[in-house]
């Protein structure tokens, strides 16, 4: 998707009420005229766009960005694959699957990595993995707690047709799970609050357990990145501008993202542990060519095979040129 690139420059500084929201525009930067429509849905990790939109910070770094949040974040994977928005926040997986599809995508960022917020939770008297032979569970099919439900089903030497699948979205798996409709539940933070409302609920399995396994990123369409680097080198900028207003501003931040997120505010701390926030060396690192869990071209190769094995894709995807790593490496320290 291409558009005319035209800048705009502002002499002075501003302030914008926006629903009582009062944000800073900078004196030496702002809002491009390419718009960057950049989506997100309910993920901890990503919940940090609200806060750069409410605290003016994309202004701040001279980016127009139209944030569209998705209730269905299947609806956000398909928005990007089809070019209606030009990035979104997903998984490494979902991102791998899309580009085996024939998707022309880059991953610009890490977000985070899941590192307990994505939970196989299970009803009373179910205490282990193996122990969902035969029951009913339900998950979104194709998407991350999809794959974490087939590592942990492979770890307990079953698959997926030693249970009964019940597929349908996370909020409403979920949702049923917590009216006892379904035996247990693959969700993700913060629809796992409402699975575990569940007397007797319990997560047998969580992305703890798989260290790397879930890193969540910000995607772009590759056509966006090649003729607006400007733009992605904006968003990523804010990115790491925002991660630091939240670490100074953490009550203030914390308010933002829990009702983002439709959850009370403890809630919202209860997920600090299961979200790793990455940093820019963290990023770099993830980045760097490697043979370990902490490498993204390590992860992919791992997540490809299994997506393979499972039938979840035809064919091994090209990824030459999937990570792109030169906007995190312009980020001043």
């Amino acid at each position: 998707m291409s558009r005319p690139l035209t800048r705009l420059f502002a002499a002075i500084a501003c302030v914008v009420a926006v629903v009582g929201v009062t944000s800073a525009c900078s004196s030496s930067t702002a809002a491009s005229g390419t718009k960057v429509t950049l989506g997100f849905s309910a993920w901890p990790g990503w919940f940090p766009w609200q806060v750069a939109q409410e605290q003016g910070l994309f202004a701040k770094n001279g980016v127009n960005v139209d944030l569209k949040y998705f209730d269905s974040y299947t609806d956000s994977l398909n928005a990007l694959s089809t070019g209606a928005i030009d990035a979104n926040s997903q998984t490494l997986n979902d991102t791998l699957a899309s580009v085996s599809g024939g998707a022309q995508q880059k991953i610009v960022l890490v977000n985070d990595n899941s590192t307990g917020n994505d939970k196989i939770i299970a009803a009373e008297g179910i205490t282990s993995v193996a122990g969902l032979k035969g029951k009913k569970v339900a998950v979104e099919q194709g998407t991350v707690d999809h794959y974490l439900l087939l590592l942990a089903l492979a770890e307990a030497k079953l698959t997926e047709k030693d249970i009964e699948l019940v597929p349908m979205a996370t909020d409403a798996a979920a949702a049923a799970f917590a009216a006892g409709q379904v035996d247990a539940v693959g969700a993700f933070a913060p629809f796992t609050t409402t699975a575990l409302e569940r007397k007797g609920s319990t997560a047998i399995a969580t992305s703890a357990e798989f260290p790397g396994a879930i890193p969540d990123h910000l995607v772009f369409t590759a056509d966006f990145v090649k003729d607006h680097p400007k733009e992605v080198q904006a968003l990523v900028t804010t990115w790491f501008e925002t991660v630091k207003w939240i670490k100074d501003n953490k009550d203030k931040a914390v308010e933002i993202m829990a009702k983002r997120g439709g959850v009370s505010a403890d809630d919202y701390k209860s997920y600090d542990a299961g979200t790793t926030i990455f940093t820019r060396q963290q990023n770099l690192d993830a980045f760097t060519p490697g043979t370990t869990p902490a490498h993204l071209n390590h992860q992919a190769d791992r997540i490809i095979d299994f997506m393979l094995e499972t039938g979840l894709v035809g064919e091994r995807p090209k990824i030459d040129g999937l990570l792109d790593d030169q906007f995190v490496k312009s980020v001043k320290e």
